[in-house]
């Protein structure tokens, strides 16, 4: 960055691998029920598909929140947008891609979260990282669900 750039907005990624298939990654994290077992800890409704609005809750962190679902290619990418504060959007929200990447002759996935659209300000900067930690702890909860059957989560944060 050289000082004729000018910060706009604050975004993140995150990766990791899991080691089972592409689809079955995928089902992990757009079917509500398994969703609900390692990550929505309060519950998830709906299904992640183009054009839904699903409703995600934590009991760790009180309050649901509506999740409206932009893109959904199964086994490949969803692409999420929900509310936010400190945002650059207009609407006032941030946009969340979930990327599915077969390795190792399909029998391995790497698992790709961005999140964007966060203010270059001191408010953007705590809600980025904040969510960055939130989605890192997301990929480590999928990991070991997918892979283990464990419910990583559960009383992690109270």
């Amino acid at each position: 960055m050289n000082d004729s750039t000018n910060l706009t907005e604050l975004s993140f990624t995150v990766s990791g691998h899991v080691s089972r298939p592409c689809a079955e990654v995928y089902e992990a994290v757009a079917d509500p029920e398994q969703l609900s077992r390692y990550f929505t800890t309060g519950g998830a409704r709906g299904r992640l598909e183009a054009g839904a609005e699903v409703t995600w809750d934590f009991h760790d962190f009180p309050g649901a929140f509506p999740v409206s679902v932009i893109e959904a290619q199964p086994s490949r990418r969803i692409v999420i947008e929900w509310a936010g504060t400190a945002t650059a959007s207009e609407n006032g929200r941030t946009t969340t891609t979930f990327e599915f990447e077969p390795v190792d002759d399909g029998t391995r996935t790497l698992v790709t979260i961005t999140e964007s659209a966060w203010l270059p300000t001191p408010d953007g900067a705590t809600n980025a990282f904040g969510n960055c930690q939130g989605w890192t702890g997301m990929l480590a909860a999928l990991k070991v669900w997918v892979e283990h059957g464990i419910n990583l989560r559960a009383g992690f944060y109270k």
